[in-house]
């Protein structure tokens, strides 16, 4: 069953983080990402929606890293329920993808929790001095649509913040997998 995201507060915080990324190994911090505007994802490796818009998603990581935009991406699910999730595959998927972004590990969920995250595929942007300017859907793409998979509502909120402006306000939740959480 597809879940929407919570859509966290405008003008909220970027939440403090280091998680380690499964490519390079290295950590990576929240505070990498201040002072330009930045994008965290939250996705997975099993989940179709995200597989979905995978080659989209290495597309737009190609883009921000042209633009200088900071970008991450986060998978907190239960690796002991869904293995393929795990570290390992999360770095084979990263580099068979072509994704240019860290792919950070959030093996407590401290994370997801701190962004109120409840799907994957779910995106946050934010501003310069990092405050959330948008929240939601990458598009409007599905698995079981014909809608091309462009990224356009996040480029959009992206591309105004370059352009020194405010995204709009009009902004659309995510649709996908529930976050895995673990049991008790």
């Amino acid at each position: 069953m597809a879940v929407p995201s919570n859509m966290l507060p405008l003008g909220t915080l970027l939440p403090r983080f280091s998680l380690k990324d499964t490519v390079s190994g290295r950590l990576v911090a929240s505070d990498e990402l201040r002072g330009r505007p930045s994008v965290v994802a939250f996705i997975c490796n099993h989940c179709p929606y995200v597989k979905h818009l995978r080659a989209g998603l290495a597309a737009f990581g190609r883009y921000c890293q042209e633009k200088r935009v900071g970008f991450v991406a986060v998978s907190s699910n239960d690796t002991h329920a869904y293995p393929d999730d795990a570290p390992d595959k999360m770095a084979l998927e990263a580099k068979t993808q072509g994704y240019t972004f860290p792919y950070l590990y959030d093996e407590s969920q401290s994370v997801a929790r701190a962004f109120d995250a409840a799907c994957t595929p779910e995106f946050y942007v934010f501003d310069a001095h990092g405050k959330l300017a948008y929240r939601g859907q990458f598009d409007e793409a599905r698995p079981k649509n014909d809608v091309p998979v462009t990224g356009a509502d996040v480029r959009a909120a992206v591309d105004a913040l370059l352009a020194g402006r405010a995204p709009s306000p009009d902004q659309k939740p995510s649709i996908g997998c529930s976050i895995k959480w673990k049991a008790g």
